[in-house]
């Protein structure tokens, strides 16, 4: 199927996708000249197609494909025609008694392959290796399991001082570190160095960005706020090292290269850290809310001095 099409069915959170992006550059390569499309979330698929990986991406409109979800439901008329267009569909939805499957199959005669929209924790394989399995029955094995995102955009000056991005959120709140630590960290970090700070966040992080930078002095931070992902991507790809969260913004920092430290919480790190060998995980055995402001400096420090050096 050199010059076919194929349709990847992908919805999730920010971090769910870019565990994915190995499948979807494997396929890429696979098919290089094939036309690869995206049905999912545009604001985060949207990676994709900055990183050159997809040639178009579609949104899941959840209304239109309802019909898609019932057993011989009546299926919207647009969509039916949409799905007859591949020739092949990769669906990573939860379907577990494939009626989606069933249904689409009603529309188009592609081969079908059903990908986990989960990986499991209690089977311990990192969720990226999950994703790219299915695969293997395009004969696609031993793919590269870390994700990587290069997006064009300005290139950093090579001369001034360092950049530390931070995002000291995550989409829960029992993930983060507790913000009095943040803060004391990070007027750490203004005293112990010379680098400049980006804080990243989302719209329910915007408080908590204003009031970790009101005492740091204006000249050494700058906020990074509900940036589209793939500005943040650019934004990322221009700092020198990453301290963050079990979060989407963190994969999103080490697919496009960045050192960092992970402040991590109680998720199977062994299943949804990012894979890179450049992002260190840091833990407390009772807990994220027990690490101590020293312990993470001091990791900082080590991790920060190696960096620079290579």
């Amino acid at each position: 199927m050199p010059k076919g099409k194929i349709l990847i069915i992908r919805g999730g959170a920010i971090g769910d996708f870019i565990l994915t992006l190995p499948a979807i550059t494997a396929l890429r390569q696979q098919f290089p000249e094939a036309h690869l499309e995206i049905l999912g979330y545009p604001h985060i698929a949207q990676l994709a197609m900055a990183g050159g990986l997809v040639n178009k991406v579609q949104s899941i409109d959840a209304r239109a494909l309802a019909g898609f979800f019932a057993r011989n439901g009546a299926l919207a008329e647009d969509l039916a025609d949409y799905f007859s267009e591949f020739d092949m569909v990769i669906s990573y939805l939860y379907d577990p008694d494939e009626i989606f499957r069933t249904n689409v199959s009603r529309c188009t005669k592609a081969q079908y392959i059903s990908g986990p929209h989960r990986a499991r924790d209690v089977e311990g394989i990192h969720a990226a290796k999950v994703y790219l399995k299915p695969l293997e029955r395009l004969a696609i094995f031993d793919a590269p399991h870390v994700p990587t995102l290069l997006i064009d955009g300005p290139i950093r000056e090579q001369a001034g001082q360092p950049a530390i991005a931070l995002h000291p959120g995550s989409g829960s709140e029992k993930k983060n570190w507790p913000e009095d630590r943040w803060s004391a960290f990070i007027h750490e970090l203004i005293n112990a160095t010379e680098a400049n700070l980006l804080l990243v966040g989302g719209e329910a992080e915007g408080e908590r960005l204003q009031r970790l930078a009101a005492a740091l002095p204006p000249f050494r931070v700058r906020i990074a706020q509900s940036l589209p992902l793939s500005e943040l991507a650019v934004e990322l790809q221009r700092a020198d090292f990453f301290i963050g969260h079990d979060s989407g913004i963190s994969h999103l920092a080490s697919a496009v290269g960045l050192p960092g430290l992970l402040l991590w919480g109680d998720t199977a790190k062994e299943v949804w850290r990012p894979p890179s060998e450049k992002m260190v995980v840091l833990q407390h055995p009772t807990g994220l809310a027990k690490l101590e402001v020293e312990t993470v400096l001091k990791a900082f420090e080590n991790l920060f001095a190696t960096s620079e050096k290579t």
